[in-house]
């Protein structure tokens, strides 16, 4: 099964989606799209994409945004903000760091689809191998597209850095900029799996399905790439999600007379800590005070319905949303759920 699509039509931060819809380009099976990894370039392009790219990583560690902004394409320099956030927020991690390249692709996306499967690099009968991508997106712009992945290395631990390029002319200019940390409290992808594994063997289904997914998550330089790896863990994942979990449904909890109805709960890094986030639907949320007791409510009845992942998760957080899409959180320390 697929991971969940992007639709650039939906972005609330266009800059941001320009990032993540270029990481999307690789072959359709059709032949629409082309997709060169860095063993397919020769040694002129590879070495062009690479140099700029470790030119964008060299200003990012140094926080310099004016220059990045300055060789960004128009319509990102036009709304540089999402992307001075991302750079801002990370730069504890990114200062001093060293970087590894970790992968370079020539995406060709000069004919655009509107519901676009990418695959990159060769494939084996049973599909993925350990030197392919497969790469989800809708509505994608037209273009071709030098992406590179640097794997980020500091005394706050391993990052994941990955920059997107447009080629305009002869030159590759920034298009885009993804940052996210390979480890939540100091722990990678190796430690959430076998956690998960240790609550699949005492019967905790909810905390392994969770740990899965955050062990997934933590694999990934973007959300919408899956490889080898990530793709087993989904399977695995998806093999044993509990039915009381909100995947693509929602799921009844019952609070007294009410009945709220969660839309999704998942894992999330919060600060240093991962925190068992929980959204619910509801008709408002311009009353706060009210909305704050629901939240409460649902906070205390999740935690009694799921008696386990007060040993997973420092806090559970509910988050009412309302029909316009905009909602309003809430968070409870495990040790303060009473």
């Amino acid at each position: 099964m697929s991971p969940a699509r992007v639709n650039l039509a939906r972005s609330l931060n266009p800059a941001l989606w320009i990032a993540l819809a270029a990481v999307a380009f690789a072959p359709l099976r059709s032949g629409a799209q082309s997709c060169q990894t860095a063993s397919d370039l020769d040694d002129a392009a590879r070495s062009a994409i690479t140099a700029a790219g470790q030119r964008y990583f060299a200003m990012a560690t140094a926080g310099d945004v004016a220059g990045l902004r300055q060789n960004s394409i128009p319509s990102l320099a036009a709304g540089f903000s999402g992307i001075q956030t991302t750079i801002n927020d990370h730069q504890t991690e990114l200062a001093g760091a060293q970087a590894t390249v970790k992968g370079v692709f020539l995406l060709d996306g000069t004919t655009p689809v509107a519901h676009a499967e990418f695959d990159c690099g060769v494939f084996g009968k049973n599909g993925q191998t350990s030197g392919s991508a497969i790469f989800y997106l809708d509505n994608l712009p037209a273009g071709k597209y030098g992406v590179v992945l640097f794997d980020a290395n500091s005394a706050k631990g391993r990052t994941m850095v990955s920059f997107i390029l447009q080629q305009i002319g002869t030159d590759w200019k920034l298009g885009g900029l993804y940052i996210k940390s390979a480890q939540v409290a100091g722990h990678d992808s190796d430690w959430f799996l076998a956690r998960a594994a240790e609550y699949k063997s005492k019967g905790q289904m909810h905390n392994a399905w969770f740990f899965y997914t955050q062990s997934r998550e933590l694999l990934q330089p973007v959300p919408f790439m899956s490889t080898l790896a990530t793709d087993k863990l989904y399977q695995d994942a998806q093999s044993m999600q509990p039915a009381d979990i909100p995947a693509g449904k929602a799921v009844d909890l019952p609070v007294g007379a009410t009945t709220y109805k969660l839309t999704e709960m998942f894992p999330q890094v919060v600060g240093n800590d991962l925190d068992l986030i929980v959204r619910y639907q509801v008709a408002d949320i311009s009353n706060t005070n009210q909305t704050y007791d629901s939240n409460v409510a649902v906070i205390k009845a999740v935690a009694a319905k799921y008696p386990e992942v007060r040993n997973a998760f420092a806090a559970i957080v509910a988050r009412a949303v309302a029909p316009n899409g905009q909602d309003y959180g809430t968070m409870l320390a495990i040790k303060d759920i009473k």
